[in-house]
């Protein structure tokens, strides 16, 4: 397993979302504490997750628990592994999210989360998402007392513009650490925050990092729409992997700030992610699957 760099803590170059292990249609909780092990097993110590990764309206921080009952029965030493939580989001169960930026509501939630979690600190808190009811700077301001007051070590925003970036970064300082948005062989429309976040010497954790990978076809008919990323099959056959392994390969080597954080909900999923820090990319094959761009 390769490693990056988050503020000052070193991870895994491959995270694991936890969220597919407690939203709709989510596996068990022994294959779910199954899959987390897994990831453990691969050398994975950055765990992404949200006190919003739930299904049911009254099932607030099931992910973040999950996490903690499955590091707290693993039978070796996890003190290593960081574990990234979010706040700002909320589920009321009918299937929507919901958004709160307020600045005592994130307080709150980081404080509840952190006992979920079992910790006396969350190593790296993250804000969701801009509330467009609250000023940024409000709800960045949050993050900065959550640090001041020793509840969070380092701070994240998500979903965010390049001016939210900045305005987050002036606030903060070295405080903030992180930028987690959309970025996938799919969707490509974060260039811009994470050349930003390269510049600034933020760590750029993308969501949904194999997005259309998993409905892409060497078969599928040119320009198809609901299919992208058949140069990233194209590679993985002729080196003998999977496409997903190609499309992880292909995010590390965009940028060094750049630590993927794909969605597993069983563990020959995580094992096989985790093998993408082993596959170095050609310089013809990474221009091949530069190519594939699709917004």
């Amino acid at each position: 397993m390769q490693h990056r760099t988050i503020g000052d803590t070193t991870v895994s170059a491959i995270g694991l979302g936890a969220m597919p292990l407690s939203i709709e249609h989510r596996p068990d909780e022994s294959r779910a504490v199954a899959t987390l092990h897994a990831a453990l097993d691969a050398g994975v110590t950055l765990i992404d997750t949200a006190d919003s990764y739930h299904w049911h309206a009254d099932e607030t921080g099931h992910n973040e628990q999950l996490i903690a009952r499955a590091l707290a029965g693993y039978g070796a030493d996890t003190s290593h592994v960081l574990v990234a939580t979010k706040g700002g989001r909320g589920r009321p169960g009918d299937g929507s999210w919901t958004v709160n930026g307020d600045p005592d509501h994130l307080k709150r939630a980081a404080e509840a989360s952190a006992k979920r979690l079992g910790v006396e600190a969350i190593g790296l808190y993250q804000l969701h998402k801009p509330d467009p009811a609250v000023p940024w700077e409000d709800s960045v301001g949050a993050l900065r007392d959550l640090v001041t007051a020793g509840t969070v070590r380092a701070a994240g925003i998500s979903n965010v513009t390049t001016d939210q970036i900045r305005q987050a970064h002036a606030v903060l300082g070295d405080a903030l650490v992180s930028v987690q948005n959309r970025y996938s062989p799919a969707v490509r429309d974060s260039e811009p925050q994470l050349r930003l976040s390269t510049e600034l010497g933020l760590a750029f954790l993308p969501w949904s990092p194999l997005g259309g990978i998993s409905r892409s076809s060497l078969d599928g008919p040119p320009g198809d729409p609901g299919t992208t990323g058949t140069a990233f099959h194209r590679v993985a056959a002729g080196r003998g992997v999977s496409p997903q392994q190609v499309a992880l390969a292909w995010l590390l080597s965009r940028s060094p700030a750049m630590i993927p954080v794909p969605g597993a909900s069983r563990p020959s999923s995580i094992t096989d992610s985790a093998r993408s820090t082993d596959l170095q990319l050609t310089e013809t094959e990474r221009a091949q699957l530069d190519a594939e761009h699709r917004t």
